[in-house]
């Protein structure tokens, strides 16, 4: 009978050690992604897209073109 309860005892002891570490497991992967949405979320928020950086470039090229042709016809002038 005690070799039972030794028995049982070491079962108990063990199933409990392996349910801490699946939980603190389970916990730690939440964790990890709610940080790694939180990640997501700030390079959505900080970074362009390429197609934002492409029509921007576009601008750019547009403004320089239209200030080129300004000072052409400024130079034509004289």
């Amino acid at each position: 009978m005690e070799m039972e309860l030794l028995w049982s005892a070491v079962l108990t002891g063990l199933l409990g050690i392996v349910g801490w570490v699946i939980r603190s497991q389970h916990t730690e992967t939440q964790r990890m992604q709610v940080l790694l949405n939180k990640t997501r979320e700030e390079m959505a928020r900080d970074y362009m897209t390429r197609a934002e950086a492409n029509s921007d470039m576009n601008r750019i090229i547009d403004r320089l073109e239209a200030l080129d042709a300004k000072l052409d016809r400024i130079i034509e002038r004289r």
